[in-house]
């Protein structure tokens, strides 16, 4: 399981891309850029076999000789390329597949401040490697802007100047891959000369009057408080081992909290009982790894004694 895996959820019918990867955590984007966290375990890697058998034919890759590739109307352009180098390293490209040589600029973009890395002349037919990134890294990769100035060698029209920034959602980006123009290698891919449809006011109106509202994706909301004693969770707790009673413990604890999260809830409290301590120990040793949550402390004496852990989320 790695960023840019298409998975889906075992217990609901959410898909989406993997952006972020922690412990046994995994963080999930779904349709229109909407996050959610999700458990390892909790989540299945949609192969291709998949799609193919329930109808969902993965993009074919076309392969392109060096004669094929002279510039077409379609593949016209200057484009901008993420080319895997190993599962973890991708090297970044600008390539002109166009008959015009362009002055180009690009740069990392910080906020108000900027970073120029590329500043040259690209040729038709040419390409500079721009940077590498790290797939790891995803969610950290700056913006990256790419201006183009068209050099005109005669009298010609002169064409706007294009600036364009990119920061990609994983959704998208993953999406994307396709044979690079020029380089001639798989990757992903983006039309930086692309210019956008003109937007037709009437025809989206009526579209819309036909469109259903599409449902918010929901999220199974936990009890306030969830009752991790064993024999709440299962009948066959006299045949399982202490680790393997601990081990669904967790898991039931890990699950409600992260729907939780999901779901906006202010806190929420874990009955653990007294007991040897292990699973208070284990609970709280988890709670003290996350970001979101604000504090957790042991209840009030009434009703749970100390045998419950109350959660506050951030």
């Amino acid at each position: 399981m790695n960023i840019g895996d298409k998975v889906r959820l075992l217990h609901g019918n959410e898909e989406g891309v993997i952006t972020k990867i922690s412990g046994s955590k995994v963080e999930i984007e779904i349709e229109d850029g909407f996050r959610i966290p999700a458990l390892k375990n909790e989540v299945v890697v949609i192969s291709a076999s998949e799609r193919i058998l329930f109808g969902e034919k993965e993009a074919e890759i076309p392969v392109i000789s060096e004669k094929q590739q002279a510039v077409s109307s379609k593949d016209s352009g200057v484009f901008l390329s993420y080319i895997p180098l190993n599962d973890q390293a991708h090297a970044v490209y600008i390539s002109n597949n166009s008959s015009k040589s362009y002055l180009v600029v690009v740069s990392e973009v910080f906020g108000s401040n900027s970073q120029t890395i590329v500043a040259d002349t690209l040729l038709p037919s040419k390409s500079h490697k721009i940077t590498e990134k790290n797939i790891r890294d995803f969610e950290e990769w700056p913006n990256l802007m790419v201006q183009l100035i068209t050099i005109n060698k005669k009298i010609e029209k002169t064409e706007p100047i294009v600036s364009k920034t990119y920061k990609f959602k994983a959704s998208a980006f993953f999406k994307s891959k396709g044979v690079a123009p020029v380089l001639n290698k798989t990757g992903y891919v983006f039309n930086v000369t692309e210019q956008a449809k003109p937007l037709d006011i009437q025809s989206l109106n009526q579209e819309l009057q036909t469109i259903q509202p599409k449902a918010a994706p929901s999220f199974p909301r936990p009890p306030k408080e969830v009752d991790l004693h064993i024999e709440k969770l299962t009948k066959d707790y006299d045949l399982m081992s202490n680790s393997e009673m601990l081990k669904l413990q967790l898991e039931v604890f890990e699950k409600n909290l992260n729907y939780a999260i999901a779901g906006g809830m202010d806190e929420i409290s874990f009955i653990h009982g007294i007991g040897n301590g292990v699973l208070r120990k284990e609970i709280h040793r988890y709670l003290s790894q996350l970001p979101n949550i604000k504090y957790f402390k042991d209840t009030q004496k009434s009703p749970f004694g100390y045998g419950a852990t109350l959660v506050r989320i951030s």
